[in-house]
């Protein structure tokens, strides 16, 4: 496997031609800005007026910019043109997903704006892939790569070590979220679970403070990039939190504080994952009836390829059912899980 950081994506994306009548993207450069245009090019002197007695130049872009609402999408339309010329497919269901056949083995991409992480059986395959790139977008500066089993990507830690496992770790990232939190816990204090019986109750207290209330919408937030990623055992209780964060009250507050307690007592849990039959895709899905204060029912599934979970969902149902057995088949014929699964026919 291979990671690599493309620098300078944007700049390096041109903006499409025009047409008569279309709009072009001007940016408006103010202040200190303006000097240090005029310090790199006494030519830009020219172009400078002024607006309620302050220097201001108008100019049209011609590259993409960090800011611009078209430059995520230049960029992708770019790198897709790019990897499609070089041979790769791309995936149906994924767009940020390719793969070429090269020596009877397929090669992998799967990028995240300029991160990009390729895998292949053979590593001088992604050597020259990495080769190509560097060429196609290392003229400004080189394109830097991670070679190993060990790779950081996305901001988690992905650890290949074991054959045919890969243990997916975010330690720096929980380590952050408990110094930062205000509640401090014990070094040996334990929490079994992320959550008690209250869970689903809206619970009684008054309104959090507005400084508190920052401070569990802030939480809430990176509990819940953690639950995607790397800790997926805690995503009911991490969807429940997030309900609240418009006006949290004190029960609220004891509940994140139990979930911040239980990420303490297990941040040395991650998640590994690995494959028995590359060709099964298996569901494991469950609801509980009329949990909600407004009786409506709450449904979890996991999907597996046989170790860890790939994915874990926790939903709480749209429509009030009026038994366990209704609120099962809600969630069993798994239409909109199916939509979600590489391949609907893989679904079990």
């Amino acid at each position: 496997m291979m990671s690599m950081d493309i620098p300078n994506a944007f700049i390096q994306t041109l903006m499409p031609d025009l047409g008569d009548g279309e709009d072009r993207v001007i940016m408006k450069v103010t202040r200190l800005m303006v000097q240090y245009m005029i310090d790199l090019d006494l030519t830009y002197c020219d172009y400078v007026v002024y607006e309620n007695g302050k220097r201001v130049i108008y100019v049209v872009i011609l590259c993409a910019i960090y800011g611009m609402l078209q430059a995520l999408l230049l960029w992708y339309q770019n790198l897709r043109a790019s990897l499609e010329e070089y041979g790769f497919v791309f995936n149906r269901y994924d767009p940020c997903i390719a793969n070429i056949m090269v020596n009877g083995k397929q090669l992998t991409i799967r990028f995240h704006v300029d991160d990009v992480l390729a895998s292949h059986m053979e590593q001088q395959v992604l050597e020259d892939f990495f080769t190509w790139v560097n060429e196609k977008y290392g003229g400004l500066k080189e394109v830097t790569c991670t070679r190993g089993k060990v790779h950081t990507y996305l901001g988690m830690t992905l650890d290949l070590s074991k054959k045919g496992k890969m243990k997916i770790r975010m330690d720096d990232y929980v380590d952050r979220m408990l110094s930062e939190f205000p509640v401090k816990f014990k070094h040996n204090e334990v929490q079994e679970t992320p959550a008690g019986n209250n869970l689903l109750e809206k619970g009684k207290g008054a309104p959090l403070e507005k400084e508190r209330h920052e401070v569990f919408h802030l939480f809430v937030a990176k509990s819940l990039f953690l639950s995607k990623r790397a800790r997926l055992d805690i995503s009911l209780t991490v969807s429940i939190l997030a309900s609240r964060v418009q006006s949290p009250n004190l029960s609220d507050w004891h509940k994140l504080v139990r979930l911040m307690r239980y990420i303490h007592s297990t941040k040395g849990w991650h998640l590994t994952l690995g494959a028995d039959d590359l060709r099964v895709i298996k569901w494991y899905v469950n609801a509980s009836f009329a949990v909600h204060p407004d009786f409506k029912s709450h449904t979890g599934a996991v999907m597996t390829m046989g170790t860890g979970a790939v994915q874990a969902i926790t939903q709480k149902q749209k429509l009030n059912c009026d038994s366990s057995t209704h609120a099962e088949l809600v969630r069993s014929y798994l239409k909109r899980m199916g939509d979600q699964a590489p391949e609907k026919g893989a679904v079990r």
